[in-house]
């Protein structure tokens, strides 16, 4: 796709509007339907406290470390045409699956059906999620990514904002059940735009060599070894486990004061609907404005520090309040702005940014390692802390003492993220002249 003298600098360059716009379309599907069933798994794990999650979690990251492999092989066999939009039917006839389960017809427990339930939308989160932006980094370039992923990101947030808007206006009138159908015709609409955005790849994309959409061939556990092996995903690997000690802590304290707060199942969901609100609006605002301008200009180091320092200002906030669950701003504590905030900038700034990074790699690594560092890692990440937060409150850890510790991964990940981008741009630029 040629970029004549006025279209260099454009964001949006001639060629490009078409695919941009599916590209919106699929993410804010796919966003919006994680969003309209996240709160009923909010509420599920705020019944019981945060001290069950590491059960939840490990359970989760079991799932996770089998399904890797599984993702590995399928990738090694099959070109992208098939398994993109296989593993969107999965999860739409899984959703489906969910409904009779829903109805209160007897045929799991409460208890039984919540873990199930929320082990699976943290697969299905994860999975959909990192399956999306692997499909991005694999039809659009290098450049094209610091461009148009901020806006793409902005599609997510939208639809995460549309999301829980939509279940706390339908779950009062319709119900749960008929939650799951909406969200399956939505990834239905995602499915869609797979196809249309995979032969669009193969006749416009600057990467629609027969090799760009090809198997990628190797083993069903590369993913997991380039993890080990691979330095840049040694890096990755590690600034996804320091994003682990902000957003697994803060979602922590906030279960914990949900769960103290509020004595049944509609306050608590609706509760973790405006939270998810707030939070997606703040993403947004923030992809309209600063990422929007700072990815493309400066990169992904600066655009992920950016994340770093408010949120190391946020937990110090929390470390410093008097009461970090007396209400601050809209009836919100402490302990629910800083999530907000950290998680606001993780979706708006730090995870645009770090996707862009995977543009620059070779598909084996960008197909495997990049979805084991976002599936597999992650959830080890949330094993770990959730652990580590039980043994500590044996000992006597307050709020303000997991929200420092919180602090500390702030740094450490800022420092790392600025690293990893000053590593990849020099691979880039490295490998520049000899790609076509």
């Amino acid at each position: 796709m040629a970029v004549d003298g006025q279209q260099r600098g454009a964001r949006v360059q001639r060629g490009e509007t078409g695919a941009l716009a599916v590209s919106f379309a699929y993410f804010f599907c796919v966003l919006a339907a994680y969003y309209m069933i996240r709160p009923v798994r909010e509420q599920l794990s705020a019944a019981v406290g945060s001290t069950q999650l590491p059960w939840f979690y490990a359970a989760t990251f079991v799932a996770m470390l089998a399904l890797a492999p599984v993702f590995g092989a399928l990738v090694s066999r099959y070109p992208r045409r098939i398994v993109v939009p296989l593993l969107n039917l999965a999860f739409i006839a899984c959703l489906v699956a969910f409904v009779p389960l829903f109805t209160g017809s007897g045929l799991l427990s409460p208890r039984a059906l919540g873990v199930l339930f929320f082990v699976w939308v943290s697969v299905f989160n994860l999975f959909v999620v990192s399956v999306f932006w692997i499909f991005m980094t694999d039809i659009w370039s290098v450049a094209q990514a610091r461009r148009l992923f901020p806006l793409i990101a902005l599609a997510g947030t939208c639809g995460a904002v549309a999301g829980p808007a939509l279940t706390r206006l339908l779950v009062g009138v319709i119900g749960v059940a008929p939650l799951l159908l909406v969200s399956a015709g939505l990834l239905t609409v995602a499915l869609g735009c797979v196809v249309w955005l995979g032969r669009w790849s193969r006749t416009h994309g600057e990467r629609r060599a027969p090799a760009d959409e090809a198997a990628v061939g190797g083993g069903m556990f590369d993913g997991l070894r380039q993890v080990f092996a691979n330095p840049f995903m040694r890096g990755m690997a590690a600034l996804l486990l320091l994003a682990d000690g902000i957003g697994t802590v803060n979602y922590a304290l906030v279960t914990d004061y949900s769960y103290h707060a509020f004595a049944d199942a509609v306050a608590r969901t609706r509760f973790a609907a405006d939270v998810d609100l707030a939070t997606n609006v703040l993403t947004a605002l923030v992809q309209l404005t600063l990422t929007r301008w700072l990815l493309p200009k400066h990169g992904a180091g600066p655009t992920i520090l950016g994340w770093a320092v408010a949120s190391l200002w946020m937990l110090l906030l929390v470390v410093l309040a008097p009461d970090p669950h007396a209400p601050v701003l809209a009836g919100m504590p402490m302990v629910a702005l800083a999530l907000i905030v950290s998680r606001g900038l993780a979706y708006g700034m730090a995870e645009p940014a770090r996707h862009s990074l995977f543009a620059g790699v070779p598909r084996n690594v960008r197909y495997k390692g990049q979805n084991a560092v976002d599936t597999a890692v992650w959830r080890f990440g949330d094993v770990a802390i959730a652990t580590g937060m039980n043994a500590l409150r044996g000992v006597g850890a307050t709020v303000a003492a997991f929200a420092g510790l919180s602090a500390a991964a702030a740094v450490a990940a800022g420092a790392i993220g600025w690293r990893l981008s000053r590593g990849h741009d020099w691979m880039v630029s490295e490998r520049a002249p000899s790609e076509p």
